[in-house]
């Protein structure tokens, strides 16, 4: 009872922080007053912060939380509705007072109150807000039309580089700009001669600031492997439940996704069709076309396919759909039965390019009750068609699992060849196995940092620039005691990398995020999720997208390999 009852009180400790704004450092020692918090009080965003001001001059008299135009600043929807009733929270040092206590503030109205200092000194000061429109004016993303090329954006330099030895003397582009910004020349209106260096202008939604980018008719250098670390950058990270209608924690749903063209496409498991995002923005643009597929989940290979699959019982047909469209008919790429005993068709995954070398991994499932699972379904792809079935048994490691959605293995492809072996990560207990062609376990390392309340059962793996990658996401179960979910991405050539005490540990461990901000801290749910890696096709840049739907999460970040 005294181990669990100190688990407790850390998990509440940790809780208590995840609620309390972003801690700000003092600017000088008499600084007492460090940040304001703007918070919704009604509407999808209720006890989520609306704007935040970072107090840099204490001895000011008047401070203003500027509140965006819209809220999520990518939607159309204003802030207006709320500004009138929104809760205020103030970031004090010891012995400093706000009197009387802030509570529930009208925005569009000067509120006075008198703040006393660690010193004892008293003033009066002032809160209020404004609507401010947004300063961001960057060009996100760039392609043409006719002949269709996806334009590799440089941000650091403000350049766009079309690969191509087409005619680009007429052509009509489109371009993704920050929300609410203008750009100049439109290149959906008019077409443009792209064999020559055009500059265009994108003006920010307040009108004042301005980026000048030159789109160009070239191939950028790379590095020579891997990713510039300098590149990545985070796109977004918000609640799916507020945002994009998702299910909330509660529902028993099974989160898989995939990415071709601009989007990120989103499937719950539950049969329902699968939603399409723009990959960039996260903002949601409709429903993909299923066609005669059945979405059990879904996955996306390194060349802009998405696969499709259906949830199979034991001895019952499992169809794997491709499409490179959310708006055409997929068709179907393979079928065969299930001979595996077991239901499957929760987590698969793909490395390769369907159209040439691929292995695509289908997770068997435990049956809760009647007995554990130790197998996967390994389709092996040559020269784009498939050449072989084969269901895995991997027992004799002493790894099994149990069922879909939260206690089900993932299993990924280390690379397009077999001899690799694979990789396995799921929960209690939860380790992160590296697993050789041969059926023994070549790695293995604790995956569950708190030794009982997360879920790794989130893997992909993918190929970028030279490099083998493997995604590990950890799913919480406990979001409300102040466990979030974790990212980790590592570098797989060198698989005697996979070293160390923990996941965190590895000396192959290239990227990660163990402070995710999440948005559901009201009790446990399901928790499910996913993971997916998604290199352009061209091979200049590659997404990494996450899933906790225990959590309420979904984000994303990116990342290039261009030579600056």
């Amino acid at each position: 009872m005294k181990k669990i009852y100190s688990i407790l009180l850390g998990a509440v400790a940790v809780l208590s922080a995840c609620h309390e704004p972003e801690y700000v450092s003092p600017t000088a020692e008499r600084q007492g007053l460090t940040s304001l918090t703007a918070i919704f009080t009604s509407g999808p965003f209720i006890n989520q912060p609306m704007a935040k001001l970072s107090v840099t001059d204490e001895a000011t008299d008047r401070y203003v939380i500027q509140v965006p135009w819209f809220y999520p600043t990518t939607s159309d929807d204003e802030t207006t509705p709320y500004m009138n009733k929104v809760r205020m929270q103030a970031e004090l040092q010891e012995n400093c007072f706000i009197e009387p206590a802030l509570t529930i503030l009208d925005l569009t109205q000067e509120n006075y109150f008198t703040y006393t200092n660690a010193q004892g000194a008293k003033r009066k000061i002032c809160i209020t807000g404004e609507r401010v429109k947004s300063n961001a004016c960057e060009l996100l993303a760039f392609s043409l039309q006719e002949p269709a090329i996806a334009g590799i954006v440089d941000k650091a330099n403000k350049k766009i580089s079309l690969i191509s030895a087409d005619d680009l003397s007429a052509c009509l582009g489109e371009a993704e700009i920050s929300a609410h910004a203008t750009i100049s020349p439109d290149p959906s209106i008019t077409p443009l001669n792209y064999n020559e260096p055009i500059e265009f202008t994108v003006t920010a939604h307040n009108g004042v600031d301005k980026a000048v980018y030159t789109v160009k008719k070239e191939v950028p250098a790379k590095i020579p492997s891997g990713f510039n670390k300098e590149s990545v950058e985070q796109l977004f990270n918000f609640d799916p439940v507020a945002t994009l209608g998702m299910p909330n924690y509660t529902t028993s749903i099974a989160p898989s996704m995939a990415a071709i063209n601009s989007h990120l496409i989103v499937c719950l498991g539950d049969g329902s069709a699968p939603v399409y995002l723009n990959r960039i923005t996260g903002v949601k643009m409709g429903n993909i076309n299923l066609g005669s597929a059945t979405a059990g989940s879904i996955t996306s290979d390194e060349a802009n396919h998405m696969l499709i699959v259906n949830h199979a019982e034991p001895g019952t047909a499992v169809n794997i759909y491709k499409t490179s469209s959310v708006t055409e008919a997929p068709v179907l790429f393979h079928s065969f039965t299930n001979d595996a005993g077991l239901p499957m068709g929760t987590k698969m995954k793909v490395i390769g390019n369907i159209d040439e070398d691929a292995i695509i991994t289908i997770s068997n499932e435990g049956i809760d009750g009647v007995t554990a699972s130790s197998k996967f379904t390994s389709i092996l792809v040559r020269s784009g068609a498939v050449a072989s079935v084969q269901v895995m048994d991997i027992s004799a490691t002493g790894i099994a699992w149990g069922s879909a959605p939260v206690n089900v293995a993932t299993v990924v492809a280390a690379s397009t060849d077999p001899t690799d072996g694979c990789f396995e990560s799921k929960y209690d207990p939860s380790d992160f196995c590296w697993i050789k062609a041969d059926g023994t376990i070549g790695a293995q390392l604790p995956s569950d940092l708190t030794g009982w309340g997360l879920n790794p059962n989130c893997l992909d793996s993918k190929r970028f620039n030279n490099v083998n990658y493997v995604a590990l996401f950890v799913v919480s179960h406990f979001p409300h005691w102040g466990m979030g979910p974790q990212l980790y991405l590592y570098n797989v050539n060198d698989k005697t990398q996979l070293t160390g005490s923990d996941v965190a540990s590895a000396p192959c461990l290239v990227l990660a995020n163990q402070n995710i901000g999440w948005y559901q801290q009201a009790d446990a749910g399901v928790a499910s999720g996913d993971v997916l890696i998604a290199p352009t096709a061209d091979g200049f840049k590659f997404y990494l997208y996450y899933y906790d739907h225990n959590s309420g999460v979904i984000g994303a970040y990116a990342a290039d390999c261009i030579a600056q």
